[in-house]
């Protein structure tokens, strides 16, 4: 059975989730460092450094630092 070729994937333009892709895509904002956050699991931080465009590190306190992504519906900043 052949392979497919890898590459990046090709989506229809008139695919009804592309709105619903742009959307996710879009609402990815930067949290600056230092600002506060608050988070299901694990409450209340800070944001001490980026990763990326995607993530933050956040101190949660007790030397507790974890990667939490932006587009997670978990982060909320304050």
């Amino acid at each position: 059975m052949p392979s497919r070729p890898a590459g990046k994937r090709r989506y229809l333009a008139t695919s009804p989730f592309n709105a619903a892709r742009e959307a996710a895509q879009a609402k990815i904002v930067p949290i600056p460092v230092g600002a506060r956050v608050s988070h299901e699991r694990h409450g209340m931080g800070r944001v001490v450094a980026l990763d990326g465009t995607e993530a933050v590190i956040v101190d949660f306190g007790g030397g507790q630092h974890l990667r939490v992504a932006l587009d997670s519906p978990r982060l909320e900043v304050l």
